[in-house]
């Protein structure tokens, strides 16, 4: 049985996992500045290892990587125990990738170059939903 992911405090925990160094800065300042608890990784082996110990309230995944792509990550995500929303981030505008990834039960898709406003917007409405 699945179960959710809520946090107590009003402090939400955000991880972002992207191989472009550029892109985790700019996402994680935007997220700390909005008051959101976040962590980083480089890519999605990083990222599942963070999931697993820290459990956070939601995932920015890239979906093109090294070792493990986003799409890979985000099936080992849905076979955990969390109901955790994922936003995927990709530049890749093929229909497929985004077809699969919404049948994974991706929460957004962004493609990239993407507004941080764009982003934080679509964090927080999520966040907003977890906690109803």
């Amino acid at each position: 049985m699945k179960k959710s992911n809520l946090r107590t405090s009003k402090e939400k925990h955000v991880l972002v996992v992207d191989d472009d160094l550029d892109i985790l800065r700019a996402v994680r300042v935007a997220l700390v500045s909005a008051g959101f608890e976040v962590s980083v990784a480089q890519d999605g082996v990083q990222g599942l290892a963070v999931v697993a110990a820290q459990k956070p309230d939601l995932v920015i995944l890239d979906m093109i990587m090294p070792k493990r792509s986003g799409l890979l990550v985000l099936e080992r995500i849905r076979q955990g125990d969390l109901l955790l929303p994922v936003i995927a981030i990709t530049c890749s505008e093929m229909a497929q990738h985004q077809t699969y990834a919404e049948l994974l039960g991706v929460a957004d898709y962004i493609c990239k170059p993407f507004k941080l406003d764009r982003l934080l917007n679509s964090v927080s409405h999520l966040l907003a939903l977890e906690t109803v």
